[in-house]
């Protein structure tokens, strides 16, 4: 199973409204991460630095291709621009893949 990881920033005063939407994480969003394969999904905060991971069940390039293929991402990205700043590659349309650099099983 692959494993991806990116980051991102909380815009000043938002923090609290991502997490609310967190919390309330619409259920057709919930079906796209899981179509694409994604498990194990996490995302941390400090401050307003964001760290996310998760783990794909059918590889990083499929889970990309799903979430880049569904309009319900594309309405999700959108709702939270006003709460955060994320760089996206203009290939993949996701966050930029991070490097793994150290691994203990």
């Amino acid at each position: 199973m692959e494993r991806y990881a990116w980051k991102a920033t909380v815009k000043e005063g938002m923090l609290e409204e991502y997490c609310r939407r967190h919390r309330e994480i619409w259920p057709e969003m919930l079906k796209v991460l899981k179509d694409a394969g994604i498990r194990n999904y996490t995302i941390w905060n400090n401050g307003l630095e964001l760290f996310g991971y998760y783990e794909c069940e059918h590889g990083v390039e499929y889970a990309a291709k799903v979430q880049a293929e569904s309009p319900v991402v594309d309405r999700w990205n959108k709702y939270m621009e006003d709460v955060m700043v994320m760089e996206m590659d203009p290939v993949t349309g996701a966050q930029p893949l991070m490097t793994e650099v150290f691994r203990m099983e």
